[in-house]
């Protein structure tokens, strides 16, 4: 079974996941959600849930088949701890395995040259800017909930649900009108008879 990587920080942002890891972690998903962080150490989100990781900076990333590296925004990415995720989102991207950030994740990624040749978002542009000095990928910035672009996801810290729906769709979990039930029961509590 594939695993799909959480990145954790101390003060992840526990609901921007929340949704994929539930979808992804169902039996019939193909797919197995692990956590990953730069030591094994419990991380404790936002919302007090403490999380032990399965995997740290020191894994051989070799060895793993990483078809989705998911990144929840937090408190945590301005910790130069953190750094070394970027070690691992660039391992992602040459492989092409899909890389998926959210919030102030997106920053960190602008932060250290991820979003330039992709078509992303993130909380705010001006915000963006802010928190990423040295980012220059204005002209690659939609004014929306989220983007996807090749191999790149990213969201703004409202968008859970839609950020939720990119993945599953670019993992091929749901598809078409599936999807858009899903979609319509969680974003609007709509459910189709």
């Amino acid at each position: 079974m594939k695993q799909v990587l959480v990145f954790l920080t101390d003060g992840f942002a526990d609901w921007e996941a929340s949704y994929v890891c539930a979808e992804l972690n169902k039996p019939n998903s193909g797919y197995q959600v692990k956590t990953i962080a730069v030591d094994l150490e419990p991380k404790t989100s936002m919302g007090g849930l403490r999380v032990l990781p399965d995997y740290d900076m020191s894994t051989d990333l070799a060895l793993l088949d990483i078809p989705m590296l998911i990144v929840p925004g937090g408190t945590g990415w301005s910790d130069p701890i953190n750094v070394q995720a970027k070690e691992l989102i660039q391992h992602c991207f040459e492989r092409e395995a899909g890389v998926a950030a959210i919030c102030d994740a997106t920053t960190f990624l602008g932060r250290h040259g991820f979003l330039e040749q992709h078509n992303h978002t993130s909380n705010s542009l001006p915000d963006l800017k802010l928190g990423a000095p040295n980012y220059s990928g204005d002209e690659h910035y939609v004014e929306a909930q989220a983007v996807v672009d090749r191999q790149l996801i990213t969201a703004n810290g409202s968008a859970a649900v839609e950020f939720t729906k990119l993945i599953l769709e670019k993992l091929n979990v749901y598809q078409g009108e599936v999807l858009e039930q899903w979609y319509g029961i969680f974003k609007n509590g709509i459910i189709s008879a």
